[in-house]
């Protein structure tokens, strides 16, 4: 699993792009808060190249700023059971 939080910056763009490219399958992608996932209050900026979909296929999105416990836990354990 690649769990990513954060926005996608343009320096962190190729970085996570390869790091995708290189985890072998079978391989989950998880965005974790709402800055991976849309660019949350970065959004708009020069160096944010937006949220993780942007970049790479994302499996599940856990939206909030952060994410509670529960929610990561029950978006997680719902991956799982989708699989």
């Amino acid at each position: 699993m690649l769990l990513v939080t954060g926005p996608v910056t343009r320096n962190m763009q190729e970085a996570l792009a390869r790091t995708h490219a290189s985890t072998p399958d079978p391989k989950w992608v998880v965005a974790v808060g709402d800055c991976a996932f849309d660019g949350g209050l970065f959004a708009g900026s020069y160096a944010v190249a937006g949220g993780v979909s942007a970049v790479v296929p994302v499996d599940l999105h856990l939206r909030g700023c952060p994410p509670s416990p529960e929610q990561m836990l029950r978006g997680l354990l719902a991956l799982l059971a989708a699989s």
